[in-house]
């Protein structure tokens, strides 16, 4: 056998003599590539490294497996022989693990590019751009979750994806339910399978490790918060007072008024909305279900599209970012509304979401006999496969006429305060 210079061969490896060899580096008769290292300190103690020498596509290289005595003999033995098998598969080794947060290699380990085709950023690179563009209208939000928990986490970065276990995938979405984050765990169970599922059709990796019995972070409960009339009474009675914010207050209304979402709203221009014809459009780009609709608008809501054009005169969008070049962020409402809280919880008003206005709207249309088809529509609600294929009508008249009805409701609990 060919010895590397510097390196010792020995008669044979056990625990006794591992433990014993003095400073140097020796080779494992009993598993090919197999050495140990031992080094002294300045102590006077000596630190005892197990390396595996092998070749991956044609590069010789070096890599730590461990340290005696935390990895015994037959354990080195064993993540050697495993190591050397995924060479043989295709698979580097040096990605087949989560890294090491020690600086104890002492032996430089070569840098694979990161996007080599089977590692998880390029599996993840990959899932985006032939994927998540492609088919879901707000692609930033898969974006965020892969870079927040899965491209960041230390037992991840660096992964030949094909190396990931089930285990290792409960072990991550566990770190998030820890953190208090249940319902993201569950968000982010399911943008994994998808990944890996896609990974699986683009032979990226072979098998799914997404294979979850149960959501991780247990059964979401849906919510069914709708403001009281007591509490619309609260809020309406004095709008900028109970939300500190003036262009805040235009928007909960607004969005009382029409039910439509937060981020329909935080992306309109002022283009889509029509004073003369007391109409905004919502175009398909903007809409969460890809089919744009048009909202009739009462005269209240008009007024506060109005008011809300006077505070951004030279702004294309309806609310503008800080730089005032472009649509504020939906988040940032939501942030508004919770800040809000303690002030509005004197007012007699419970915490509440921009969504619940929504559903709020929904509901005040059913206790006005308002059909539920109409009703539907007035949400952009996707309608079921057939009715949606074969019932081409828009219901515009019929949508106004229910916003009417329901922005008089509205305006009678103020008035009879």
């Amino acid at each position: 056998m060919r010895m590397q210079q510097g390196v010792r061969a020995t008669k044979g490896f056990v625990s006794t003599r591992v433990s014993t060899l003095g400073e140097g580096t020796y080779t494992d008769p009993g598993q090919t590539g197999l050495q140990l290292r031992v080094r002294s300190k300045q102590d006077g103690k000596a630190t005892r490294a197990w390396l595996l020498r092998f070749k991956f596509k044609g590069e010789e290289t070096r890599i730590v497996l461990g340290h005696f005595p935390e990895t015994t003999l037959d354990e080195a033995r064993g993540l050697a022989r495993k190591a050397r098998e995924q060479a043989s598969q295709g698979i580097d080794p040096r990605r087949a693990g989560p890294r090491r947060r020690t600086g104890r290699t002492a032996v430089p380990v070569l840098a694979v590019p990161v996007g080599g085709k089977h590692t998880i950023e390029f599996l993840a690179h990959e899932f985006i751009e032939r994927h998540v563009k492609t088919t879901r209208r707000q692609p930033g939000y898969v974006e965020n979750i892969l870079n927040r928990d899965v491209l960041t986490a230390d037992a991840w970065k660096g992964r030949d994806a094909r190396t990931i276990k089930s285990r290792e995938v409960i072990e991550l979405l566990d770190g998030i339910v820890a953190r208090g984050s249940r319902v993201m765990a569950n968000r982010t169970a399911g943008i994994l399978a998808q990944m890996f599922k896609f990974g699986v059709h683009r032979a990226i990796v072979e098998a799914n490790p997404v294979q979850l019995l149960y959501r991780p972070g247990g059964k979401e409960s849906a919510r069914d918060r709708c403001l009281t009339d007591t509490e619309l009474k609260a809020l309406l009675a004095n709008p900028k007072d109970a939300t500190r914010f003036e262009r805040l207050a235009h928007v909960i209304i607004i969005l009382l008024l029409t039910g439509q979402r937060r981020g329909e709203l935080a992306l309109a221009r002022w283009a889509d909305i029509d004073f003369e014809d007391k109409t905004w459009r919502i175009p398909d780009a903007n809409s969460k279900t890809g089919k744009g609709h048009t909202v009739p608008l009462s005269p209240w809501a008009v007024q506060e599209f109005e008011a809300l054009q006077r505070l951004v005169r030279h702004s294309r969008y309806v609310l503008p970012n800080e730089t005032n070049d472009g649509a504020a962020d939906a988040k940032l409402l939501t942030r508004g509304v919770a800040r809000c809280q303690a002030r509005m919880k004197k007012l007699g008003i419970a915490r509440f979401t921009l969504h619940d206005l929504r559903r709020t709207c929904r509901t005040g249309l059913a206790r006005l006999k308002i059909a539920p088809h109409i009703a539907e529509r007035v949400l952009n609600h996707a309608q079921e496969k057939i009715p949606g294929t074969y019932d081409t009508h828009d219901y515009f008249e019929e949508k106004r006429d229910a916003l009417t009805k329901w922005s008089e409701y509205v305006g009678s609990l103020v008035r009879d305060k």
